[in-house]
């Protein structure tokens, strides 16, 4: 099993440097494979309310022979229940949906700052509450710009662990990562191999693979994270779950990040859902 390194968030917070993304694994056969995953070596798993696989989710860590103390499970909360009450119970749906009964779940976050519904306030001070009540272990965010994260510290005193933003080489979020590492906050990717676009094909990656005689997501994820994000690669296969998981193993030099990162684009994200009027419900 690949050894895999952590990093620690100001508050805390240690989390490996790769985890497992599980949208659209859903039912048996989506548990089955989360299962899988834990059984390969991730110990982070990130699912969400939206997703509609927490069950899934907390059948697969349930299967798996990965110690529960070792896992952080993740899920997220929806635009649609921003408001106080309705997101304190829909994180309890939450943790009763996983099924767990350790830590129940281990990291919460916001799905989208939604700044037009003008709520993730509210949203944040029912994750405080919920992490302060023993409900959850950690709480963050995904998709806060830094100006929403500079409101959360202003109105309520503490900012997250974590913020999930889409990163990938076409849309590197280099002012993102540097405000998170300012702050103590760790960076989530998601989406770190491209959706549906011509990523891996690039040439600069697929000649970088060459060189190193890996895959083009391998070079990739190993970009993400010599960059200090947490890439969160998903995978139904158990050959690309083992071939994501061994991108710890690689190391590129600095030049070779650079000509990655030199691929952003100014509208690189993949469908365009920028957090600043972008609302995920």
């Amino acid at each position: 099993m690949t050894a895999i390194p952590a990093v620690t968030a100001h508050d805390g917070l240690t989390l490996p440097v790769i985890g497992f993304g599980t949208c659209r694994l859903n039912g048996a056969a989506g548990a089955d494979t989360i299962a899988r995953a834990n059984d390969h070596g991730y110990a982070l798993l990130d699912s969400a309310f939206n997703y509609e696989n927490e069950g899934a989710a907390g059948r697969g860590v349930r299967a798996s022979g990965h110690d529960r103390a070792e896992l952080v499970v993740t899920s997220k909360l929806p635009g649609r229940h921003h408001a106080y009450d309705e997101a304190r119970v829909t994180i309890e749906e939450s943790v009763h949906r996983t099924g767990l009964d350790y830590l129940d779940l281990d990291l919460y976050l916001i799905h989208w700052p939604n700044p037009r519904v003008d709520r993730y306030v509210d949203a944040w001070r029912a994750l405080l509450d919920a992490r302060e009540s023993g409900l959850v272990k950690a709480i963050g965010v995904c998709n806060f710009l830094p100006e929403h994260l500079e409101r959360l510290q202003a109105e309520t005193g503490v900012l997250p662990s974590v913020n999930q933003i889409e990163l990938h080489p076409f849309f590197p979020q280099t002012d993102a990562l540097a405000y998170h590492a300012e702050h103590g906050i760790l960076t989530e990717a998601w989406s770190p191999l491209g959706r549906g676009n011509d990523l891996l094909r690039h040439p600069v990656i697929t000649g970088i693979a060459r060189d190193h005689e890996a895959t083009p997501g391998q070079v990739v994820l190993v970009w993400a994270m010599a960059r200090g994000a947490i890439p969160l690669p998903k995978a139904s296969s158990e050959a690309r779950q083992i071939e994501n998981l061994e991108a710890v193993d690689l190391e590129l030099s600095p030049d070779e990040v650079a000509a990655l990162t030199a691929l952003g684009r100014p509208d690189g994200r993949t469908y365009g859902q920028d957090p600043a009027s972008y609302e995920g419900f």
